[in-house]
């Protein structure tokens, strides 16, 4: 499967989740998605940067900063008040408690002059519970940006004097003129407060990605961001960009269910499904390959009974089954593997060696869709051509090693590429189930 380098590089951009709490399921599979589109892309040919965008400025981390400061007053039984759209996580109570050692009573002042430590430190805890939670969940990153770091230098007002043509107020806010390109409407970049709106430093930062040497970039985001695409790209193309150099993949939401009822929750009062909760539960294997086993795109119900399960039901499970039983197959023999494929003319046996030849293009269909889906598709393909291969032949016969150590080479080919493609989506292939 592997394809030749191209030369292009590009950037994806992916979980970038604000650093106010842990990561629920949407993040997880925007995590699973961008982790195996970039594993697909490198796989063919491509340079990839992994980056995470850290919205370190604005109004939500003010909050995640005063609900800290909050709980850390109370282990002192003073009282700062709580904002209303605060985060009352219990991994705000456990930060307030490692800031308190540290600190000890030294920020015990109601005045909010302190307020940015509070900030800083809840933010860099944040981050750190964010990047082991990822990484244990298979996923790493090359580059993390920081929101503060793209308005530095006046890289805003930069942005602004060299977009001026396309620059107009009215009724006291300041609009980019988007429909001179891609978009339905105008779009206010400032305020009329003075604010800025998140599209103005968003446009910095895309302009950043591109200047870092990639072709193009992918963004893997919500699907509350719909209208956020042409918006971006008539932007990018005020600059000279070709429509086509920013791909946005939508991610839907996720429902948790168990015995047909759906599991609720609610992040803003803390008791979301965590992702290392689901993770725990049912395994990285399954987390992963059930989160891009489906287009972002669409709504995905996630079944705690199939996923627990082992059974054919349990896509991952049928699948890593389908290597398991190979490596038996291969640890058992005593005759090896040979290259007289020309005995191999059952049309079972074409059918898993056609298979097998069309993982190069898998690969490359992947690529021009941006769809890991069409991996894990594939994956269920050769493992239930391997299943029904195995139930129908007898593939180790001591009375006939010629036909044997054929069926074993090709049992062995389609273990290679099955582990690649389970690997392509973060999925390990374990040798004994």
């Amino acid at each position: 499967g592997d394809l030749k380098p191209n030369g292009q590089c590009i950037n994806i951009e992916y979980v970038s989740a604000n650093p106010t709490g842990d990561l629920h399921l949407g993040h997880a599979r925007g995590a699973a998605i961008g982790d195996s589109l970039s594993r697909i892309f490198a796989k063919g040919g491509y340079k990839v940067i992994r980056e995470f965008y850290v919205n370190d400025a604005g109004s939500q981390i003010d909050n995640l900063g005063k609900s800290l400061k909050s709980r850390y007053f109370e282990l002192f039984n003073k009282k700062y008040p709580l904002p209303k759209d605060g985060y009352h996580g219990d991994d705000i109570v456990d930060i307030a408690n490692e800031f308190k050692q540290k600190y000890g009573d030294s920020y015990l002042d109601i005045d909010d002059a302190n307020l940015d430590v509070f900030k800083n430190f809840g933010k860099e805890k944040e981050l750190e519970k964010i990047k082991k939670d990822l990484k244990e969940f298979r996923v790493e990153f090359d580059v993390f940006t920081m929101e503060t770091d793209v308005r530095a230098n006046n890289s805003v007002d930069k942005l602004m004097e060299s977009l001026k043509e396309y620059i107009y107020n009215l009724d006291g806010a300041t609009y980019l003129k988007t429909t001179a390109f891609l978009d339905d409407k105008d779009r206010v970049i400032i305020k009329s407060n003075g604010d800025y709106t998140y599209f103005l430093p968003d446009i910095v930062y895309h302009l950043d990605k591109l200047s870092r040497g990639a072709n193009s970039l992918i963004d893997v985001l919500g699907a509350d961001h719909h209208g956020y695409i042409n918006r971006m790209k008539s932007a990018l193309m005020m600059k000279g960009y070709r429509e086509d150099c920013l791909f946005v993949s939508m991610i839907q939401m996720v429902r948790i269910i168990k015995d047909g009822e759906e599991i609720k929750m609610s992040k803003r009062l803390g008791n979301a499904i965590k992702m290392r909760d689901l993770v725990s539960l049912v395994g990285i294997d399954a987390v992963r390959y059930f989160f891009v086993d489906r287009a972002g795109s669409t709504h995905l119900d996630f079944d705690l009974n199939i996923a627990l399960s082992q059974t054919n039901q349990n896509p991952v499970f049928y699948a890593q089954y389908a290597h398991a039983r190979i490596a038996n197959v291969l640890a058992l023999s005593t005759i090896a593997p040979n290259n007289k494929y020309e005995l191999l003319t059952e049309n079972d046996e074409f059918s898993l060696m056609k298979c097998l030849n069309e993982y190069d293009s898998i690969i490359q269909n992947a690529i021009n869709e941006k769809a890991p889906y069409k991996v894990t598709n594939y994956v269920q393909k050769l493992a239930t051509l391997i299943h029904e291969f195995y139930a129908k032949y007898r593939i180790l016969d001591i009375n006939n090693p010629d036909l044997t150590g054929a069926r074993l080479s090709l049992m062995k080919a389609c273990s290679i590429v099955l582990k690649d493609a389970l690997e392509l989506v973060g999925v390990s292939a374990p040798n004994k189930m």
